[in-house]
C-alpha cells in the first residue's frame, strides 16, 4: 500500500502516523492549516518493513509518531494484551505517566518531576512499557520524546478526552495532576519540529489541576447542573485493573523554549471551556 499524502509544497515534509488516532487526525489538519505538506504513513509499526518503504516513499524531514497502544476503553485493556502493547518507533507523543508522587515530589509542593529524572511509577504494564521505551529512545540524538498526560482538547465530544472521561465516570479522585491541552500544544510541537528541538521533554502546561477544579470549571462553563462525587484511592483500586499515576512534571523546559504558553488552568478557560460555553456534551 502507499502512504495518504496532503498538503502544499515547502521546505518540511511531514510523515504522521495515527491517522486514525486523536492526536494523528489532529496533527494532519493542522498541517494542512498551515501549509506544511505532510504524509499519513501506511505502514505498521511494528511491521520494520513497511515502515522503511514509507521512509523511502516519502522522503520525510521528520517524522511524527501519534500511533500507539493505549487501550480502550482505558490504559486497564494493557494489563490483558501486553503482547500488543509492546509496538512502538523521531517525534514521539509519549507519556509522563511513567512518575508518582514521592518523597522528593510530594503532592501539592509545587516541585516536578523534570525531564532528566529516572521513572519512578511501575504500577501498571502499560506505565512500565513507556518508561522503557523513553530509556532505549534517549540513545537517539534524533529522536523527541514528548511526555504528554491526561490530554484533554476542546472537543468535548471525544471519549479520549480526559474531560469527557471524568464527566462520565460515576466518581473520581481528586488528585491534582500535569495535564496536557492539545489545543495549545500540539501546534507547539509543529513549532518543535521547525526548530529541530530533540531530547525528552515535559509536554504539559506549567502548573498542576485537580480532578474537582476541572469537574469546577465544567459546571460553570458548560453544565451548571453538572454533580459528581469522589471517592478514595483505595475505593478505586477495587474498580480498576492496575494502579493509576498521578504526579506533577516541571515544565520550565518547555515554558522557556515557549513563553507564551499558558498554565494549565489558563489553558483550559482559553482553550477548552470558553469555546464550550453553555455547551452540552454530545453522548
Amino acid at each position: 500500500m502507499g502512504a495518504e499524502a496532503n498538503g502544499s509544497s515547502s521546505s518540511l515534509n511531514f510523515l504522521i502516523y495515527g491517522r486514525t488516532g486523536w492526536i494523528g487526525g489532529i496533527l494532519g489538519k493542522l498541517c494542512a492549516a498551515q501549509g506544511i505538506p505532510y504524509t499519513y504513513g501506511s505502514g505498521r509499526l511494528e511491521d520494520r518493513r513497511s515502515l522503511v518503504a514509507d521512509l523511502d516513499s516519502v522522503k520525510p524531514s521528520h517524522v511524527f509518531n501519534a500511533a500507539g497502544v493505549t487501550g480502550r476503553p482505558n490504559v486497564d485493556w494493557c494489563e490483558s494484551h501486553k503482547v500488543e502493547t509492546i509496538r512502538l518507533v523521531l517525534i514521539n507523543y509519549a507519556t509522563g505517566c511513567i512518575f508518582e508522587y514521592d518523597s522528593g515530589h510530594p503532592l501539592g509542593s509545587g516541585l516536578g518531576f523534570k525531564e532528566e529524572d529516572t521513572p519512578n511509577f511501575t504500577g501498571s504494564f502499560y506505565s512500565k512499557t513507556k518508561a522503557m521505551v523513553e530509556e532505549l529512545l534517549k540513545n537517539y540524538e534524533n529522536v523527541c520524546t514528548l511526555r504528554v498526560r491526561m490530554p484533554i482538547s476542546s472537543d468535548l465530544s471525544n471519549p479520549r478526552n480526559f474531560i469527557t472521561k471524568i464527566t462520565r465516570y460515576e466518581k473520581v479522585v481528586d488528585i491534582p495532576n500535569s495535564m496536557t491541552i492539545l489545543d495549545e500544544l500540539l501546534p507547539i510541537s509543529l513549532e518543535m519540529a521547525k526548530r529541530n528541538l530533540t531530547g525528552i521533554w515535559n509536554f504539559t502546561n506549567p502548573g498542576v489541576v485537580s480532578h474537582n477544579e476541572i469537574l469546577e470549571m465544567y459546571r460553570e462553563f458548560v453544565d451548571p447542573s453538572f454533580t459528581w462525587k469522589n471517592f478514595t484511592l483505595e475505593e478505586q483500586a477495587k474498580v480498576i485493573v492496575a494502579p493509576r499515576s498521578n504526579n506533577e512534571l516541571d515544565a520550565t523546559k518547555l515554558k522557556t523554549e515557549f513563553p507564551e504558553m499558558l498554565s494549565i488552568k489558563e489553558s483550559l478557560v482559553k482553550f477548552v471551556f470558553e469555546p464550550n460555553k453553555k455547551t452540552e456534551i454530545k453522548g
